[in-house]
């Protein structure tokens, strides 16, 4: 017997990261100490520009997402959608990404197939500013399909103490400022896929409000990557910038929950955005009820910067010379005490079309 009979190939693992190592390459930064083949990665902190550091970290993954990669054959830009997941959670409390490591699981090691997954995930660590420092890809033969795969990380950041952001830092009379995702980014795909299988929708399928894209093309849009936006709206607002709400899981009420204090109130006003035609083809294949479109889907709101009513018109023109659709979404007042998280999150008006 040998551990190649039992489904664990070592070569090719070995191939593997052969293949990775100048995706991996490209994502070094200032602070990485060595290369890949270490037992751990290795950062160190600068802390003439972090003399009170507090270090961030954030886990993810991307969920059922993958099984549209699977399905289409597809491996490239999933990484990317882990990156955001992960990195995006850090610069909510003001954390520049340091480094990010990452976990492949599989039933079969394909090296061009984990190669190609790598590679996404060095393309995110690039348009994240983080260095991927690490990772670790497991083979699990007869627990997994040959074909099935599943990816996780975690990833580290620092803030100087004084400089983090958090719900204390939000006041009545702030404003929202919405910055639009790229499509469903990677939350609610478990609906999709129901969607999908009750509706007979096709991922070959091209709906005329998808412009021509197939709706796999459209499924598989990398999630936006908001890291190094925010930290210039942090270094441009300084403390008239007061947090972020990342819009995943949950949807807008879910997530702006978590960066509000007792006492306040957040209103978002659905008449200023139309969201992206991907929900709208979604919900009505699967005659889905806007409070389920609003709890599974960002509905084209990837991230929410909490910021004082006098920076708007400078958070706005940042963003847009940066490249980032941005609209005031709503504001904050003082409000008497709710029952329910959720109450604290005012959805008014209506959507435009979709």
């Amino acid at each position: 017997m040998s551990y190649a009979a039992a489904g664990v190939d070592i070569k090719a693992g070995d191939h593997a990261v052969e293949l990775m190592k100048s995706s991996v390459a490209r994502t070094r930064r200032q602070g990485v100490l060595g290369g890949l083949g270490g037992f751990a990665g290795l950062f160190a902190l600068d802390l003439a520009r972090y003399p009170r550091p507090v270090l961030a970290t954030s886990t993810d993954g991307v969920g059922t997402k993958l099984v549209i990669a699977q399905q289409l054959d597809k491996h490239d830009t999933i990484g990317i959608d882990l990156v955001a997941m992960v990195i995006d959670d850090l610069v909510v409390v003001g954390a520049e990404p340091l480094f990010m490591t990452d976990y492949i699981a599989t039933g079969k090691v394909v090296a061009d197939k984990i190669a190609k997954i790598v590679s996404g995930i060095a393309e995110g660590c690039v348009q994240a500013g983080c260095a991927l420092v690490g990772g670790e890809t497991a083979e699990h033969p007869g627990v997994m399909g040959p074909e099935d795969y599943d990816i996780s990380g975690a990833g580290t950041g620092v803030v100087n103490a004084d400089e983090m952001l958090g719900p204390e830092r939000v006041r009545p009379g702030d404003a929202l400022i919405a910055m639009g995702s790229s499509g469903v980014h990677s939350n609610g795909y478990s609906l999709v896929r129901h969607i999908m299988s009750q509706s007979g929708l096709s991922l070959s399928d091209t709906p005329a409000e998808l412009g021509g894209r197939s709706l796999g093309e459209e499924l598989l849009t990398p999630t936006r990557i908001y890291a190094r936006d925010c930290l210039a709206l942090m270094a441009e607002l300084g403390t008239g910038l007061r947090t972020f709400s990342h819009i995943t899981g949950g949807g807008l009420a879910g997530n702006l929950v978590r960066v509000l204090p007792d006492g306040l109130v957040a209103t978002v006003d659905r008449s200023t955005w139309s969201p992206l035609p991907i929900f709208g083809v979604l919900a009505r294949a699967g005659a889905v009820a806007r409070p389920e479109l609003e709890l599974a889907f960002n509905l084209g709101v990837g991230m929410v910067a909490v910021v004082a009513a006098e920076q708007v018109a400078a958070s706005l023109e940042l963003l847009a010379a940066r490249g980032v659709p941005a609209w005031q979404l709503g504001s904050v007042q003082a409000s008497a005490p709710v029952a329910g998280a959720q109450a604290r999150v005012d959805l008014i008006g209506e959507y435009g079309s979709y």
